[in-house]
């Protein structure tokens, strides 16, 4: 009986294993589905090249592979640097439409709004030169073009008089270079550094020149970007409207006062500290000085001002407040 038993054990332990191994072999593992899977269905796709771009009414010579090459550089950067890119999509919904009727203002292109994604990525970022806000200017350049940079103010971080003095520079460089790419490449580089560089290689095309790498990449950069933002499910990129960032509506309070407390000025308008920095991201401190003959606007959002009981008169861009004596103390 004994005997029997260990045959039994025997022949049910081999008939076990004979059937783990056939199982083994038949079924993949998990590591072989998604090798097969990925061996299957991934695709990384190079990216076609146009025959003709133009920037800025000016044609891009697509056709000398140097330039076409360096062109492609930013175009895989940027398509396939998805998360960014899908940003800088949402973003220009929200900025351009704030940036294109001061560039039709000054009759500079509309395609120089592109220059603003590749400084900033449309944000109100610091560069470690120390360059700040949406078109990075430096402290010194952007006191030139007119904006206040003090300890309390800094209009780099204005969008709309920061593209105001953009547009100022834009101006001044095509009047010494007369080529909208010269102008571009000079936002990177200076006018002067443009100038010195085409007197010393003896040509005059952006597209000629021997650059540094980051303003040989800059102006094809920003013609990259057009190209995406402009179609973006031609690379891929789908964005429902609903995922876009809209603008922000808003209405200005004019300041001709000194404020000694910002927190304590929002909360009388009924607004948080944060969104009144949001809204005003120039406002370095938490008091705002008014000098005679100065004042200041600032933004407020749209909403809460409809619902402030002093709003005597909105207007286009601005609004009237009855101001109480007690909200007078506030901010005086």
């Amino acid at each position: 009986m004994q005997k029997k038993r260990v045959v039994l054990s025997f022949i049910l332990l081999s008939v076990g294993f004979i059937v783990s191994l056939l199982f083994t072999q038949s079924t993949p593992t998990d590591e072989h589905k998604a090798a097969n899977e990925f061996k299957e269905y991934y695709r990384i796709y190079s990216l076609k090249q146009p025959d003709k771009l133009w920037f800025a009414g000016e044609p891009v010579p697509m056709q000398e592979w140097e330039i076409a090459e360096r062109y492609d550089r930013e175009m895989l950067t940027n398509v396939y640097w998805q998360s960014q890119t899908i940003l800088l999509i949402k973003r220009a919904n929200r900025f351009f439409p704030i940036i294109e009727p001061i560039l039709k203002q000054h009759g500079i292109p509309d395609d120089f709004k592109y220059l603003a994604v590749a400084e900033s990525g449309l944000q109100n970022v610091t560069s470690p030169a120390g360059a700040n806000g949406y078109w990075q200017f430096l402290d010194k350049t952007g006191q030139r073009y007119g904006l206040e940079i003090t300890e309390e103010v800094d209009e780099r971080l204005h969008l709309e008089k920061a593209t105001h003095a953009a547009c100022a520079y834009f101006k001044e460089a095509y009047r010494e270079l007369q080529n909208w790419a010269l102008v571009a490449a000079s936002y990177n580089m200076g006018i002067e550094g443009i100038k010195k560089q085409l007197q010393q290689q003896q040509v005059n095309s952006y597209y000629d020149l021997y650059l540094n790498s980051e303003t040989s990449r800059y102006v094809l950069r920003a013609i990259a970007l057009k190209r995406i933002i402009q179609h973006p499910q031609s690379f891929g990129f789908y964005l429902p409207k609903s995922h876009l960032y809209q603008p922000i509506q808003s209405k200005s309070i004019t300041i001709e006062t000194s404020i000694t407390d910002l927190a304590i000025f929002a909360k009388s308008l009924g607004v948080s500290y944060k969104m009144l920095k949001v809204f005003n991201p120039w406002l370095r401190k938490n008091t705002l000085t008014v000098t005679a003959s100065k004042s200041y606007k600032l933004a407020i959002p749209l909403d809460t001002l409809k619902a402030a009981d002093y709003v005597n008169e909105l207007k286009e861009d601005s609004l009237e407040l009855i101001l109480t004596d007690s909200l007078n103390k506030t901010y005086r």
